[in-house]
């Protein structure tokens, strides 16, 4: 027959309580561990980020140069027809 005395149930208590500390200190461990096997791919991603963002910057800077070569064809253009439209223009001198 087990004794119910006061001592030995606080001295169960101090056990179950050492017990659950355990288990919730490896619930702990484990997420942490969980934590930091997410954190080491973080290096790799980042430099993926990185590369993309330098493949982005290229693009923009290459359609900054396409838009540059065709303002600059459109403003021959214009100033070839403003050219032509002052020839019309002009009143021819009488000899």
């Amino acid at each position: 027959m087990v004794s119910s005395s006061p001592r030995l149930r606080i001295r169960m208590c101090g056990v179950r309580r050492q017990e659950m500390q355990e288990r919730s200190l490896d619930k702990r461990v484990d997420l942490v561990e969980r934590k930091m096997e997410a954190l080491e791919t973080l290096p790799d991603r980042v430099t993926r980020v990185e590369l993309q963002l330098v493949h982005l910057r290229d693009e923009i800077r290459s359609g900054d140069d396409e838009t540059r070569r065709y303002m600059r064809v459109l403003h021959e253009d214009v100033i070839a027809r403003l050219a032509t439209i002052q020839e019309v223009r002009r009143p021819r001198k009488k000899r």
